[in-house]
């Protein structure tokens, strides 16, 4: 893991096609602007690990 420190305005490239803005840093939190091809899927893993613990409707008896 890249553990980086970053101030706003600052920017990351990761590759030739997504850019990280950062947007603001305040209050234990951080905005982040993300710039990426459409086809590039972004996910936050808190709401991946949420539906994996949400029981689908059919599923239910």
């Amino acid at each position: 893991m890249l553990v980086l420190s970053q101030k706003t305005g600052d920017k990351l490239r990761l590759g030739d096609s997504i850019t990280i803005n950062i947007i603001d840093v305040k209050k234990g939190k951080v905005r982040l602007g993300i710039e990426a091809p459409a086809d590039v899927e972004i996910k936050r893993d808190k709401y991946l690990s949420e539906k994996k613990d949400t029981p689908k409707s059919d599923d239910a008896g």
